[in-house]
């Protein structure tokens, strides 16, 4: 327990279904690297009984169930030979006879990593194991059925959004997602690294706060060349995950690649419509599937602009690594150069600065809880953005809103992103450019709540006249690492 970093929700769901007085059924996905296993692992494997078996990436059924037996002699019958199961009925059968003899006081995990691995074609492994859940362990109070799988498209079509089998048995699902920034630094500081909070968002900015890429940072290096070797190496982890990732999770791994690709494009988000019209597809059925499945990975993510309905939504790309492969690595990936300080030459130049502003929004979405608090804002309120394009015959500038709070005590906070080394510094045009946006958001929402213009920073404001003027409040990057 004292090795798992962060993870709070999760570890107070896990306790609570382990000291539950009935059998539970719980499953926990998410994409590859982030930590399930080890999350599972760490958690349960001291509690009690913990029987844990795991598929082999591309094993045929008799492979799996040759595993399953490894893992059951281990545990159960150390030095005793047994035959191979010839099915998953057979196999649950032997595992069944040997949780009855354990005394009703002793909880029993059993624990099916990779569940679509294991569940291979014709094995008939789900039925199997919706059939020894609902006629023998959901009847065994002390049993706690854990299932867990990195293949999103597969873990929600058959598990978690199943319209049979396995469907309504789930007690519990648990999307387990990225390190938050203050998950990040404490990761970072277990390891020896010690950065301040604007390298921990470059890397952040990077990779995510994906674990497994984090453990592959090296104390010794600098942020830049850390950065360096993972993306623009040729044998660096990041120049080549990129296309396993989308082919391990997705069965559909082109056409979500192609769609991730077109949302990438654009920086403030492109509505469902215009996305239908890019990618060459009629509108519902395996299409929304598509991007059901993105969203459910944390690739991409749903929203709606404010004052819009619902056929208007909005998609961006949620995930940090994603944006900085399809950005810096791909557009090179059959040219890496061999100098070793290619990223040192491109974090530099005026380029990166640019594509920060927008990966430093995706945090601060990201991290919009965190905002909320800083704020004290201590009403519910609805999260957004808002954008104005005017028609090709208005004279009057467009306006974005990188992200609002629609507050329910009659207010709306409009907050400015802003990505600077430097305190940032409002000057003349750019204030008018700020009177312009709340201008026409009033105007052409027709609110008549009370505006207020929060600026969101990396390294503060420096304050002036035009930001006294215009300001409200400031949320620094220090305040998106509380806890």
């Amino acid at each position: 327990m004292a090795s798992i970093i962060g993870r709070e929700k999760e570890l107070q769901l896990f306790e609570r279904l382990l000291l539950s007085k009935k059998a539970e059924f719980f499953a926990v996905y998410g994409r590859r690297r982030i930590g399930k296993t080890f999350l599972i692992y760490e958690y349960f494997s001291s509690k009690g009984i913990f029987f844990e078996c795991t598929g082999i990436k591309d094993g045929n059924m008799q492979d799996q169930l040759k595993n399953f037996l490894i893992n059951f002699q281990l545990l159960f019958t150390p030095g005793l030979e047994l035959a191979v199961p010839s099915s998953w009925k057979q196999a649950f059968q032997i595992l069944t006879q040997q949780l009855m003899k354990i005394p009703n006081n002793k909880k029993i995990i059993l624990f099916f990593d990779e569940l679509p691995w294991l569940a291979t074609r014709k094995s008939k492994f789900l039925q199997e194991l919706d059939y020894f859940w609902n006629t023998q362990w959901s009847r065994m109070n002390n049993v706690k059925l854990i299932v867990c799988g990195s293949a999103a498209s597969w873990m929600l079509d058959n598990l978690i959004n199943a319209k049979a089998g396995l469907h309504n048995r789930l007690t519990e699902s648990i999307l387990l997602e990225p390190f938050t920034l203050n998950e990040t630094k404490k990761y970072l500081e277990s390891m020896n690294i010690k950065l301040n909070l604007m390298q921990i968002l470059e890397l952040y900015m990077v990779m995510g706060g994906v674990p497994f890429y984090l453990n592959k940072l090296r104390k010794d290096k600098s942020v830049v060349q850390n950065i360096n070797e993972l993306c623009f190496s040729r044998t660096g982890l990041l120049y080549q995950e990129f296309p396993r990732l989308f082919k391990s999770l997705f069965a559909a791994y082109e056409l979500n690649l192609k769609i991730t690709r077109i949302i990438a494009e654009y920086r403030h988000g492109i509505s469902y419509s215009e996305l239908i019209k890019r990618i060459g597809k009629k509108a519902g059925g395996r299409f929304s599937d598509r991007l059901n499945e993105l969203e459910s990975a944390g690739f991409i993510q749903k929203m709606l602009p404010y004052g819009r309905v619902k056929r208007d939504r909005y998609y961006s790309i949620k995930d940090e690594y994603t944006m900085f492969y399809l950005k810096w690595i791909e557009p090179i990936v059959d040219r890496i150069p061999d100098s070793g300080h290619y990223w040192q030459s491109i974090s530099k130049t005026a380029a990166w600065n640019s594509w920060s502003g927008n990966a430093f929004e995706v945090v601060c979405y990201k991290h919009k809880n965190k905002i909320i608090k800083a704020l004290h804002i201590a009403t519910t309120c609805l999260v957004g953005n808002w954008r104005y394009i005017p028609a090709r015959k208005e004279k009057s500038n467009g306006a974005q809103i990188d992200l609002l709070f629609d507050r329910g005590d009659d207010a709306v906070s409009l907050c400015e992103i802003k990505y600077s080394a430097n305190p940032f510094s409002i000057d003349k045009a750019y204030a008018n450019n700020l009177k312009n946006k709340i201008d026409l958001f009033q105007k052409m929402t027709g609110t008549n709540k009370q505006l207020f213009l929060v600026l969101i920073t990396t390294m503060g404001l420096k304050r002036n006249t035009w930001s006294e003027d215009l300001v409200n409040q400031i949320v620094e990057l220090k305040e998106l690492f509380n806890e």
